[in-house]
């Protein structure tokens, strides 16, 4: 049950307080970001306690970083969680600015 819902996630991006934002399990998880110069610094998730949080976590983190994609912006991860995430799915990589290094 809670992966069907894992599967339908909708993210909102709250730029008043700066955070990608989905609702889980009757919570609200979020990745807070700050944005300079044409990248964005994810510094923090924040998942409520849910059975499979981890894998709702990876599904949450690879969303957010799919929309960063979409907007053509550089990420440099700031929570631990998020440079492990993209450290273990090199996909993500191209998405580092150049220099950067995880």
């Amino acid at each position: 049950k809670l992966f069907d819902k894992i599967l339908l996630m909708e993210i909102v991006d709250n730029n008043f307080l700066r955070q990608f934002e989905t609702k889980v399990g009757g919570g609200l998880a979020i990745i807070e970001y700050s944005v300079q110069e044409r990248k964005i610094f994810l510094t923090k998730i924040f998942v409520p306690e849910i059975k499979s949080k981890d894998e709702f976590s990876e599904k949450f983190i690879s969303e957010v970083l799919e929309i960063i994609r979409d907007r053509n912006i550089s990420v440099v991860p700031t929570a631990a969680i998020i440079t492990k995430f993209i450290r273990k799915n090199r996909k993500y990589k191209s998405l580092l600015p150049v220099g950067i290094r995880i």
